[in-house]
Protein backbone atom coordinates (compact mmCIF):
# COMPACT_ATOMS: atom_id res chain seq x y z
CA UNK A 1 0.00 0.00 0.00
CA UNK A 2 2.68 2.51 1.03
CA UNK A 3 5.04 1.82 -1.93
CA UNK A 4 2.07 2.14 -4.28
CA UNK A 5 1.04 5.43 -2.68
CA UNK A 6 4.57 6.81 -2.94
CA UNK A 7 4.71 5.80 -6.58
CA UNK A 8 1.42 7.51 -7.38
CA UNK A 9 2.56 10.63 -5.47
CA UNK A 10 5.16 11.19 -8.17
CA UNK A 11 2.31 12.34 -10.42
CA UNK A 12 2.10 15.46 -8.24
CA UNK A 13 5.80 15.99 -7.62
CA UNK A 14 6.37 16.40 -11.35
CA UNK A 15 4.51 19.69 -10.95
CA UNK A 16 6.89 20.85 -8.19
CA UNK A 17 6.96 24.48 -9.44
CA UNK A 18 3.23 24.76 -8.71
CA UNK A 19 3.61 22.78 -5.51
CA UNK A 20 6.59 24.64 -4.05
CA UNK A 21 8.22 27.31 -6.22
CA UNK A 22 5.19 29.45 -7.05
CA UNK A 23 3.84 29.76 -3.48
CA UNK A 24 7.31 30.69 -2.23
CA UNK A 25 7.79 33.10 -5.12
CA UNK A 26 4.50 34.85 -4.46
CA UNK A 27 5.30 35.01 -0.73
CA UNK A 28 8.71 36.52 -1.50
CA UNK A 29 7.23 39.21 -3.75
CA UNK A 30 4.53 40.00 -1.17
CA UNK A 31 7.20 40.28 1.54
CA UNK A 32 9.35 42.60 -0.60
CA UNK A 33 6.43 44.90 -1.35
CA UNK A 34 5.28 45.02 2.28
CA UNK A 35 8.81 45.58 3.62
CA UNK A 36 9.41 48.44 1.18
CA UNK A 37 6.18 50.15 2.18
CA UNK A 38 6.94 49.80 5.90
CA UNK A 39 10.48 51.07 5.37
CA UNK A 40 9.19 54.14 3.53
CA UNK A 41 6.46 54.87 6.10
CA UNK A 42 8.79 54.35 9.07
CA UNK A 43 6.09 53.50 11.63
CA UNK A 44 7.17 53.33 15.26
CA UNK A 45 4.38 50.90 16.12
CA UNK A 46 4.05 47.30 15.01
CA UNK A 47 1.50 46.71 12.27
CA UNK A 48 0.17 43.46 10.90
CA UNK A 49 0.04 42.67 7.20
CA UNK A 50 -2.11 40.00 5.62
CA UNK A 51 0.27 39.24 2.80
CA UNK A 52 0.97 35.64 3.87
CA UNK A 53 -2.49 34.87 2.51
CA UNK A 54 -1.10 35.57 -0.96
CA UNK A 55 0.26 32.02 -1.10
CA UNK A 56 -2.93 30.39 0.12
CA UNK A 57 -4.78 30.95 -3.13
CA UNK A 58 -2.10 29.09 -5.07
CA UNK A 59 -2.19 26.18 -2.63
CA UNK A 60 -5.96 25.89 -2.93
CA UNK A 61 -5.75 26.09 -6.72
CA UNK A 62 -3.20 23.26 -6.80
CA UNK A 63 -5.45 20.84 -4.94
CA UNK A 64 -8.50 21.92 -6.88
CA UNK A 65 -6.67 21.12 -10.13
CA UNK A 66 -5.47 17.85 -8.58
CA UNK A 67 -9.10 16.74 -8.60
CA UNK A 68 -10.21 18.30 -11.88
CA UNK A 69 -7.15 17.73 -14.09
CA UNK A 70 -4.63 15.28 -12.61
CA UNK A 71 -7.29 12.89 -11.29
CA UNK A 72 -8.68 11.95 -14.75
CA UNK A 73 -5.10 11.58 -16.05
CA UNK A 74 -4.19 9.25 -13.17
CA UNK A 75 -7.29 7.10 -13.71
CA UNK A 76 -6.32 6.80 -17.35
CA UNK A 77 -3.01 5.31 -16.22
CA UNK A 78 -4.85 2.64 -14.23
CA UNK A 79 -4.45 4.25 -10.79
CA UNK A 80 -7.28 3.46 -8.39
CA UNK A 81 -9.26 6.23 -6.73
CA UNK A 82 -8.10 5.09 -3.29
CA UNK A 83 -4.41 5.14 -4.25
CA UNK A 84 -4.71 8.50 -5.97
CA UNK A 85 -6.50 10.13 -3.05
CA UNK A 86 -4.05 8.66 -0.53
CA UNK A 87 -1.12 9.89 -2.61
CA UNK A 88 -2.64 13.36 -2.88
CA UNK A 89 -3.16 13.52 0.89
CA UNK A 90 0.42 12.36 1.44
CA UNK A 91 1.77 15.09 -0.84
CA UNK A 92 -0.47 17.58 0.94
CA UNK A 93 0.86 16.58 4.35
CA UNK A 94 4.45 16.98 3.16
CA UNK A 95 3.71 20.40 1.67
CA UNK A 96 1.80 21.55 4.74
CA UNK A 97 4.51 20.49 7.19
CA UNK A 98 7.24 21.98 5.01
CA UNK A 99 5.53 25.35 4.60
CA UNK A 100 4.48 25.41 8.27
CA UNK A 101 8.09 24.89 9.33
CA UNK A 102 9.21 27.62 6.93
CA UNK A 103 6.66 30.12 8.24
CA UNK A 104 7.48 29.14 11.83
CA UNK A 105 11.15 29.82 11.20
CA UNK A 106 10.38 33.15 9.53
CA UNK A 107 8.27 34.05 12.56
CA UNK A 108 11.26 33.48 14.83
CA UNK A 109 13.45 35.68 12.61
CA UNK A 110 10.75 38.34 12.48
CA UNK A 111 10.50 38.48 16.26
CA UNK A 112 14.28 38.49 16.70
CA UNK A 113 14.78 41.39 14.26
CA UNK A 114 12.02 43.66 15.54
CA UNK A 115 9.73 43.06 12.59
CA UNK A 116 12.52 42.89 10.00
CA UNK A 117 13.81 46.21 11.28
CA UNK A 118 10.66 48.10 10.27
CA UNK A 119 8.12 46.92 12.89
CA UNK A 120 6.34 44.75 10.34
CA UNK A 121 4.38 41.71 11.51
CA UNK A 122 3.94 39.51 8.48
CA UNK A 123 4.44 35.94 9.63
CA UNK A 124 3.62 35.87 13.34
CA UNK A 125 0.04 35.04 14.33
CA UNK A 126 -0.94 37.88 16.71
CA UNK A 127 -3.64 35.76 18.38
CA UNK A 128 -0.98 33.19 19.30
CA UNK A 129 1.46 35.74 20.72
CA UNK A 130 2.39 34.73 24.25
CA UNK A 131 1.22 31.17 23.76
CA UNK A 132 3.48 28.16 23.41
CA UNK A 133 5.72 28.34 20.37
CA UNK A 134 4.16 25.15 19.07
CA UNK A 135 0.83 26.98 18.81
CA UNK A 136 2.29 29.23 16.12
CA UNK A 137 3.49 26.20 14.17
CA UNK A 138 0.20 24.39 14.71
CA UNK A 139 -1.76 27.41 13.51
CA UNK A 140 0.23 27.58 10.29
CA UNK A 141 -0.22 23.86 9.67
CA UNK A 142 -3.94 23.95 10.50
CA UNK A 143 -4.65 26.90 8.21
CA UNK A 144 -2.70 25.34 5.34
CA UNK A 145 -4.56 22.06 5.91
CA UNK A 146 -7.94 23.82 5.73
CA UNK A 147 -7.00 25.59 2.51
CA UNK A 148 -5.75 22.38 0.88
CA UNK A 149 -8.79 20.38 2.05
CA UNK A 150 -11.22 22.99 0.74
CA UNK A 151 -9.43 22.87 -2.60
CA UNK A 152 -9.79 19.08 -2.67
CA UNK A 153 -13.47 19.24 -1.74
CA UNK A 154 -14.42 21.82 -4.35
CA UNK A 155 -12.29 20.05 -6.94
CA UNK A 156 -13.98 16.74 -6.19
CA UNK A 157 -17.42 18.32 -6.41
CA UNK A 158 -16.51 19.93 -9.72
CA UNK A 159 -15.18 16.63 -11.07
CA UNK A 160 -18.43 14.83 -10.23
CA UNK A 161 -21.10 17.49 -10.80
CA UNK A 162 -19.20 20.19 -12.72
CA UNK A 163 -19.93 23.89 -12.24
CA UNK A 164 -23.49 23.33 -11.03
CA UNK A 165 -22.15 21.24 -8.16
CA UNK A 166 -19.64 23.91 -7.16
CA UNK A 167 -22.29 26.63 -7.25
CA UNK A 168 -24.66 24.45 -5.22
CA UNK A 169 -21.99 23.71 -2.61
CA UNK A 170 -21.04 27.36 -2.36
CA UNK A 171 -24.67 28.41 -2.01
CA UNK A 172 -25.25 25.71 0.60
CA UNK A 173 -22.29 26.89 2.68
CA UNK A 174 -23.47 30.49 2.41
CA UNK A 175 -27.00 29.52 3.41
CA UNK A 176 -25.88 27.47 6.42
CA UNK A 177 -23.52 30.23 7.58
CA UNK A 178 -26.28 32.80 7.20
CA UNK A 179 -28.81 30.72 9.12
CA UNK A 180 -26.27 30.05 11.88
CA UNK A 181 -25.54 33.78 12.14
CA UNK A 182 -29.24 34.61 12.31
CA UNK A 183 -29.83 31.95 14.98
CA UNK A 184 -26.93 33.10 17.16
CA UNK A 185 -28.04 36.72 16.82
CA UNK A 186 -31.65 35.84 17.71
CA UNK A 187 -30.56 33.81 20.77
CA UNK A 188 -27.98 36.50 21.71
CA UNK A 189 -25.16 33.97 21.84
CA UNK A 190 -22.45 36.29 20.52
CA UNK A 191 -21.21 37.45 23.97
CA UNK A 192 -20.98 33.82 25.13
CA UNK A 193 -19.15 32.80 21.98
CA UNK A 194 -16.76 35.71 22.42
CA UNK A 195 -16.07 34.74 26.02
CA UNK A 196 -15.50 31.11 25.00
CA UNK A 197 -12.90 32.11 22.43
CA UNK A 198 -11.25 34.42 24.98
CA UNK A 199 -11.15 31.83 27.77
CA UNK A 200 -10.37 28.68 25.78
CA UNK A 201 -6.72 27.62 25.40
CA UNK A 202 -5.41 29.35 22.29
CA UNK A 203 -4.60 26.05 20.65
CA UNK A 204 -8.30 25.16 20.55
CA UNK A 205 -9.59 27.92 18.22
CA UNK A 206 -6.28 28.32 16.38
CA UNK A 207 -5.37 24.67 15.84
CA UNK A 208 -8.01 22.16 16.92
CA UNK A 209 -11.04 23.74 15.24
CA UNK A 210 -9.29 24.33 11.87
CA UNK A 211 -7.97 20.75 11.92
CA UNK A 212 -11.48 19.41 12.52
CA UNK A 213 -12.75 21.53 9.63
CA UNK A 214 -9.94 20.24 7.39
CA UNK A 215 -10.75 16.63 8.30
CA UNK A 216 -14.42 17.23 7.53
CA UNK A 217 -13.58 18.68 4.11
CA UNK A 218 -11.18 15.81 3.48
CA UNK A 219 -13.84 13.22 4.32
CA UNK A 220 -16.28 15.03 2.06
CA UNK A 221 -13.78 15.11 -0.80
CA UNK A 222 -13.20 11.35 -0.54
CA UNK A 223 -16.93 10.60 -0.33
CA UNK A 224 -17.47 12.55 -3.55
CA UNK A 225 -14.41 11.53 -5.58
CA UNK A 226 -14.77 7.80 -4.92
CA UNK A 227 -17.87 7.87 -7.14
CA UNK A 228 -16.72 10.45 -9.66
CA UNK A 229 -15.94 9.51 -13.24
CA UNK A 230 -12.94 10.57 -15.26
Amino acid sequence: MIPRTLSVARVHTVAWPLLIAWPIGVLTVAFAISWTIFALVGSADEAVTGTVSAMLGLIMAFYLSAMTQTFPFALGLGVTRRDYFAATVLVGLAQILGFALMLWGLTAVEQATGGWGVNMVMFAVPAATGAASFTQFGTFAAVLAVVAAIGLLFGAVHQRWRVIGVYTLGLGVLLLAGLATILMTWLQWWPEIGRWFADAPRAVPLVVLPVLLALGCLAGAWAVIRRATA
